[in-house]
C-alpha cells in the first residue's frame, strides 16, 4: 500500500494548520492573502473525480468549513476556491479570502506577482488561530 506524501512544492510553500477527516489543511506562506490549501491525505490523487463519492462530499464539507473559518476571521469580500494543479499535480484545493482592497483585486492571486512571507511569529499565531476556527485544538 502506498503512503500519502505531501508534494515537495506544497511542503516548501506552506505551514501545517490541521488534519481534518479527509484533508491536511495548510497555510500558504503569503501574507498578502489569508490562503488555505486543503490536500486530501490519500496517495496518488490528481483530480477531484478520483475521490470516492463519500470523500467528494467530505471534501466539499471541508472546503465549506475552511471558507467559513476565513470569513469569520478576516471578513473578506469574497472567498475564492480553486483546484488547478497545473504546477503541482497532487490534488489540492485553494481557499483564498479576497478583499476589494487587495493588490490583485479583482484579478486572480495566481501569477499576480504579489507575495510576502509571514514572519515565524505571524505564521505560528495565524496557524493556531485558524486551527482553532477549524475546531482543532
Amino acid at each position: 500500500m502506498t503512503m500519502f506524501h505531501l508534494h515537495d512544492r506544497l511542503e516548501a510553500d506552506t505551514a501545517p494548520v490541521a488534519q481534518l477527516p479527509l484533508c491536511r489543511v495548510l497555510l500558504m506562506d503569503n501574507r498578502v492573502w489569508p490562503w488555505l490549501i486543503l490536500v486530501p491525505a490519500q496517495p496518488g490523487l490528481t483530480e477531484i473525480h478520483q475521490l470516492s463519492r463519500e470523500d467528494r462530499h467530505r471534501l466539499m464539507d471541508e472546503i465549506a468549513l475552511a471558507s467559513r473559518t476565513l470569513e469569520a476571521l478576516f471578513a473578506p469580500d469574497k472567498i475564492n476556491v480553486g483546484a488547478l494543479g497545473n504546477l503541482v499535480p497532487q490534488l489540492h484545493v485553494h481557499v483564498v479570502a479576497r478583499s476589494k482592497a487587495d493588490p490583485a483585486w479583482p484579478g486572480p492571486v495566481w501569477g499576480s506577482g504579489f507575495a510576502e512571507r509571514y514572519s515565524p511569529e505571524e505564521r505560528d499565531s495565524l496557524t493556531r488561530k485558524i486551527g482553532e476556527g477549524l475546531g482543532q485544538k
